[in-house]
């Protein structure tokens, strides 16, 4: 084996480009690993809803439409792996579904494998007073919401996706595997790094970090965002990685964006935390020995990455029943705009509390008037924004009643009120978030190979 892989990107989360794998393909088809990121922590609540209308579902059901896109390229030859996390809530099924996509293509020499072992709902269930529960944030036991659970999973590391590449496969499914760790887990089987090589492993979890956002390293979202180049195009990017760890950062040649050291650092220090102490499942890493420079147009080094043990616990991203939710909006145009806005909003929530309804939470907002980060910006004087009203409760007759409370704004409101196409909002039930820990001893990884006979 040459002494460095490519790995790519091309979904940095669910609802990214569905044409983006196989156009990074076609763009490099000398690729030896794909990664596809499916899963945050928003994509297992919307993942949650799904399952609990249909046990079949709450997995990327889009990664099926990918697989479809990619039969050409393999007949044509490609060899490219895919190691993705589509398999969300239901990994399983995910894999069913993508034996059966194969199979429709007449396609039977493609070895999917599936690892499993993230969802830890059941030990939950089972001792929600211990302490690793807590919440993180609110520091609640888990036995204030035990009844209500619906998911939990751990963010377990790269092991799995290692093991089912030395089982052969060409695609490995999983659930939640934490993001970096998908392309870690490339990087340990091509290169037989240690799981105690901590500076490896480190590097490793760079390069997954780096690509794990997709076009992100590539100048999306980046400060000089209106400076980049051909965002119609723009690139998902590619990691040259070596086996002595170092990382060498591009793009395929004609497409959009840029990699430069600015994309590449403002990547690296996106959702770290502590940059001396970033935690992964498989090591902690330290950004700030991290030496990045510019080696050529699209192309930035990386290197000196250095780590240390792993914690002996998983994040776990869990979630449960919380009530209903419902939101409703209108255009406000004119004179006064945003206090007539301001003034509507509170007319609903009292006009409901007069008919004996208090809610949970509510929020009113003024779009285009400091929003979405209050008092940060001077604030404008508007002739026109849009008011946006929410409320949730865990009483759906409550959540009820305030959908039919936004179109009197219509008749009864100031003039100048638009906007309300949309009929009268739907409430929708509320899977909220609990962030909390579970000890890596009790999460049990499990790694298989599936044939064409397990496709439903």
């Amino acid at each position: 084996m040459s002494n460095f892989i490519t790995i790519g990107n091309a979904q940095g989360f669910w609802g990214d480009s569905p044409d983006a794998p196989a156009r990074l393909i076609e763009q490099y088809p000398q690729l030896d690993y794909l990664t596809l990121d499916y899963l945050a922590e928003v994509s297992l609540s919307i993942m949650a809803m799904q399952k609990s209308r249909d046990p079949e579902t709450g997995y990327a059901r889009d990664f099926i439409n990918v697989i479809d896109s990619l039969v050409p390229h393999w007949k044509a030859g490609s060899t490219t792996k895919i190691v993705c996390n589509a398999g969300g809530l239901n990994p399983r099924a995910c894999a069913e579904a993508t034996l059966a996509a194969l199979a429709k293509h007449g396609i039977t020499d493609k070895k999917v494998a599936l690892v499993t072992g993230d969802d830890v709902l059941e030990l939950l269930q089972a001792d929600p007073g211990c302490d690793t529960y807590r919440n993180w944030e609110s520091d609640q036991p888990a036995s204030a919401i035990a009844d209500q659970l619906n998911t939990a999973n751990a963010y377990i590391g790269a092991d799995g996706v290692v093991e089912a590449l030395a089982l052969g496969a060409d695609i490995v499914l999983t659930g939640r595997v934490a993001d970096p760790s998908l392309t870690l887990g490339a990087c340990m089987h091509a290169f037989g790094w240690a799981d105690d090589d901590y500076d490896k492993l480190a590097a490793g979890t760079i390069a997954g970090h780096i690509l794990e956002c997709g076009t992100q390293a590539c100048g999306g979202i980046s400060t000089d965002w209106l400076d980049i180049p051909d965002p119609v195009n723009i690139g998902f990017p590619i990691v040259e990685v070596y086996e002595d760890g170092r990382l060498v950062v591009t793009k395929p040649d004609g497409t959009g964006g840029n990699v430069t050291e600015a994309t590449v650092k403002e990547q690296l220090l996106y959702e770290i935390g502590d940059p001396c102490n970033y935690i992964s499942p498989d090591c902690k890493v330290d950004f700030t020995t991290l030496q990045v420079s510019k080696m050529d147009t699209d192309r930035v080094e990386v290197t000196n990455a250095s780590g240390a043990a792993p914690t002996d616990t998983y994040k776990v991203s869990a979630t449960y029943a919380d009530g209903y939710w419902a939101q409703g909006m209108l255009t406000i145009f004119g004179r006064d705009a945003q206090e007539k806005a301001e003034r509507c909003g509170d007319i609903v929530l009292q006009k409901l509390k007069r008919a004996g309804f208090e809610y949970d939470r509510s929020n009113i907002e003024v779009i285009g008037a400091n929003a979405v980060v209050k008092d940060v910006l001077d604030a404008p004087k508007l002739r026109e924004c849009v008011l946006r009203i929410a409320v949730a409760d865990q009483r759906k007759e409550a959540v009820v009643r305030f959908a039919k409370e936004i179109a009197p704004l219509v008749t009864s409101g100031p003039q100048g009120t638009t906007g309300y196409a949309a009929g009268r909002p739907k409430p929708s039930p509320v899977f909220a978030y609990w962030p909390c820990l579970i000890a890596k001893d009790k999460v049990t990884v499990h790694t298989e190979l599936l044939t064409q006979g397990d496709a439903s």
